[in-house]
């Protein structure tokens, strides 16, 4: 278990939860030290993370977005794709819990992000062409910023791309009791694997977050 005096505790506003289901959910990424990749998505029971249009708000309800924002105060940065910010202009701050908000990170690899709130802010690092195509490139990019600890918010294109790549150690995929249709669209979509026994089936934990299941799988086990 991770010490109550550690500043990432005490930022976060976990310190005076020790012992409780908070600082449990959060140990295995406390415990792996400032450096790593964690991902998160919310999602329907069928997979999808919006509507055909793009709609979005709300997949999953009020408890999983504090969870997101009690990950975004554990990171150094959060990182978002182009569909993400041309869709929902995301404020990618700490609002619904204590602590700091990262930097924010935003990948535009087609140079076609413009008037964009999030891009307007000076704290944001808007990576823009080639640097912004391989998430290899990105997180060197970042890692050479001195941002260690990073988090992968969304779409599903880049939380996919990064996991493909190998890159993210621990992903938090909650899972609300929607059911979207065929048109909507996909979260994580991975290269095809066979047979069924290779398939990726990570050590897993599951957290409740209101109505919604937060699946917490472990990538690098």
């Amino acid at each position: 278990m991770a010490r109550e005096d550690d500043p990432v505790l005490v930022g976060a506003g976990l310190q005076e939860r020790s012992g409780g289901d908070l600082v449990d959910r959060y140990a295995p990424l406390l415990l792996a030290g400032r450096t790593g990749v964690v991902a998160q998505l919310g999602q329907s029971l069928d997979g999808c993370i919006a509507t055909a249009s793009g709609d979005s708000h709300f997949v999953t309800g009020e408890a999983d977005r504090e969870h997101l924002h009690r990950l975004r105060a554990l990171v150094d940065a959060v990182v978002v794709g182009p569909g993400t910010v041309h869709t929902d202009d995301p404020q990618l701050t700490v609002r619904a819990v204590e602590g700091p908000n990262p930097v924010r990170v935003v990948l535009d690899p087609r140079g076609t992000l413009l008037d964009r709130g999030v891009l307007r802010d000076p704290a944001t690092v808007h990576l823009v062409g080639e640097p912004a195509r391989s998430p290899r490139t990105v997180l060197k990019t970042l890692r050479e910023r001195g941002l260690r600890r990073i988090l992968v918010e969304g779409g599903g294109a880049t939380v996919s791309d990064w996991v493909a790549a190998g890159l993210v150690d621990r992903l938090y995929l909650t899972v609300a009791p929607l059911v979207v249709g065929r048109g909507g669209r996909r979260g994580i979509s991975l290269p095809d694997v066979e047979p069924l026994t290779d398939c990726l089936r990570p050590p897993a934990r599951r957290h409740l977050l209101g109505d919604d299941v937060c699946f917490e799988l472990d990538l690098r086990a």
